[in-house]
């Protein structure tokens, strides 16, 4: 029984890994964007994107009254 090997990286914001030497996936926490057959490409891709910051569980609208 072998170990699998994970190789991963950050790129703006998006994980870039692969696994078994398999395809390269760029990923949020729940997302898989994209699956590429190297590292140069799967890095192109992430940062081509927008930058991506993991969402707040906090509304951005105000609940207090105007008094």
């Amino acid at each position: 029984m072998s170990v699998p090997m994970l190789t991963k990286m950050h790129m703006n914001g998006y994980d870039v890994l692969s696994v078994n030497s398999g395809p390269w996936r760029v990923c949020t926490k729940g997302d898989r964007l994209g699956s590429f057959g190297s590292r140069e490409e799967a890095l192109a891709y992430a940062a081509a994107l927008p930058a991506y910051r993991a969402r707040s569980g906090r509304s951005s609208r105000s609940h207090k009254s105007d008094k």
